[in-house]
């Protein structure tokens, strides 16, 4: 029975990984694409990112949302990448959501708070079984068990 809990929670960690993958990268892109507005929102980050310019908070969120879902895709270093994007979301809820109407719900909080929540459940449980954290330890284990 405990192999089947483990197969049905690797699969739901594996949507989760997949889903916040794909909304932070398709962030990450449009950041890439477009033009830097940090500027018009400066003040509002919270230290210690008050104190980077707006362009190296730019490049910061921008490389954080390209590089950080990618390693939430295949699994690896997961609990290290949604440490990452907790920070991203939190930063970004305090600064671009609150109070400008950018997301759904009172002050633009909803999706942020989604976010916040699916990050959560990677950065307590991991990746999962479908992943390459998984993976490596399978195989640390099995080497650990073939020379112990």
């Amino acid at each position: 029975m405990k192999e089947a809990t483990s197969w049905q929670a690797g699969i739901s960690l594996l949507v989760l990984r997949l889903f916040t993958a794909y909304e932070f990268f398709e962030a990450g892109l449009e950041k890439w694409r477009g033009e830097n507005w940090f500027a018009e929102i400066a003040e509002k980050f919270p230290p210690p990112f008050l104190w980077f310019s707006p362009e190296i908070n730019w490049q910061l969120a921008m490389f954080a949302e390209l590089i950080l879902p990618l390693l939430l895709l295949i699994g690896l270093a997961t609990r290290f990448a949604a440490a990452g994007l907790m920070i991203l979301t939190l930063v970004a809820w305090a600064s671009v959501h609150a109070g400008l109407g950018y997301n759904v719900g009172e002050g633009g909080y909803k999706m942020a708070l989604i976010y916040a929540v699916v990050l959560l459940a990677l950065l307590l449980q991991g990746a999962g079984h479908f992943s390459l954290d998984a993976l490596i330890g399978r195989r640390c284990r099995l080497k650990s068990s073939l020379l112990g």
